[in-house]
């Protein structure tokens, strides 16, 4: 008969307590807000930084995905945000008045996320022959190039289609015509339909994407891959393979992200998607620990938030942020530190 641990048991479990803390942590979260939103405790500002919070969240979780686990440095992720914003903003735009506001943020996310996936695989087979400094270049310039593409791109419709130009913004559209992409006025005059409940189910959904393919077959082979290449290929492991579906899915996840944060602005400009957006995105994961999908919630937030908290301080507020931002980036890297931190985690096992 087979030893059952039961229900604690897996929960307990090494293997599980990592994404059981992650789930506790989110759903904990949530309730919390929004039990301060419905009393009313939340001021406007943070009421309007809880949708943002969740689509960096989701974008670092992918990223961890492909720095942390695949150990692959992508710093394009931006790049992936911004297709899958714009994507979904034309989406929910072209089903206004004929779809409600859920289901046409649901087609809009999944839509934002199959475009991005595929863009990601097409970016990925020239660009995972690449190593190191090469990858890391090349995925930036591929942020750039996505930024610069959308700013140049026209995109509208009317009764008799819609219509796409990258040169021209002078479309002759019928009446009730409206542009959806407007060069680099960006997306004008969006209808917010994102709501935090649905940016914390994105968290969920994407928690469970990553950590079920951490844990599983595909997973030890990333994991393999990225620890010994050599050791990898010659036990039958397909290194190309492994590395494009971690790609993929990170940016997948990014275009999910971008979605959801597209749509809750009535006015977006492609300029907010630059490679500031992707250095900071990995300064989330570098600073929670690579391959930490803990570390990585808990530092998104609290690096989120914080400029938010120093807005008082006004002209010192960054030069507080870039201090701390070292301290922790020290006390992080600490091996004393880290040292005893092991050990108290076994004197507690």
């Amino acid at each position: 008969m087979k030893n059952s641990k039961g229900i604690f048991g897996y929960l307990l479990d090494s293997r599980h307590r990592s994404r059981t803390i992650s789930y506790t942590m989110v759903i904990a979260a949530y309730i919390i807000l929004e039990v301060l939103l419905h009393s009313g405790s939340l001021s406007n500002l943070f009421q309007g930084l809880l949708v943002p919070a969740t689509c960096y969240l989701v974008a670092a979780i992918g990223l961890n995905l492909n720095v942390g686990v695949s150990g692959e440095l992508n710093l394009g992720q931006a790049g992936f945000m911004a297709v899958g914003a714009f994507s979904g903003v034309c989406v929910s735009g072209l089903l206004a008045g004929t779809l409600p506001a859920i289901p046409r943020l649901i087609l809009a996310i999944i839509v934002g996320m199959l475009l991005t996936a595929g863009v990601g695989f097409l970016i990925g087979i020239p660009v995972l022959k690449l190593q190191g400094d090469y990858l890391a270049i090349v995925t930036l310039a591929f942020g750039q190039i996505v930024m610069n593409l959308i700013m140049n791109l026209y995109v509208a419709f009317d009764s008799t289609g819609i219509k796409v130009s990258f040169v021209e913004s002078r479309f002759d559209l019928e009446p009730g015509g409206k542009f959806l992409i407007n060069g680099p006025m960006g997306a004008t005059g969006t209808e917010r339909i994102a709501t935090f409940t649905a940016g914390t189910i994105l968290v969920l959904f994407a928690l469970v994407v990553v950590y079920n393919l951490i844990y599983s077959r595909n997973g030890r082979a990333i994991m393999a891959a990225r620890d010994n290449r050599i050791a990898a290929e010659s036990i039958g492991i397909n290194i190309a393979n492994t590395k494009m579906m971690a790609f993929v899915i990170s940016a997948a996840l990014a275009g999910a992200a971008g979605a959801l944060y597209g749509l809750n602005y009535s006015t977006m400009v492609a300029s907010k998607f630059d490679y500031n957006t992707s250095i900071l995105i990995l300064v989330y994961v570098v600073l929670g620990g690579l391959g930490n999908i803990n570390g990585t919630l808990i530092s998104t937030v609290v690096l989120f938030l914080l400029p938010q908290l120093l807005r008082g301080l006004q002209d010192y507020r960054m030069l507080i942020y870039a201090v701390i931002l070292i301290v922790i980036m020290l006390v992080t890297n600490n091996n004393v530190l880290k040292t005893k931190m092991g050990s108290l985690r076994r004197k507690k096992a």
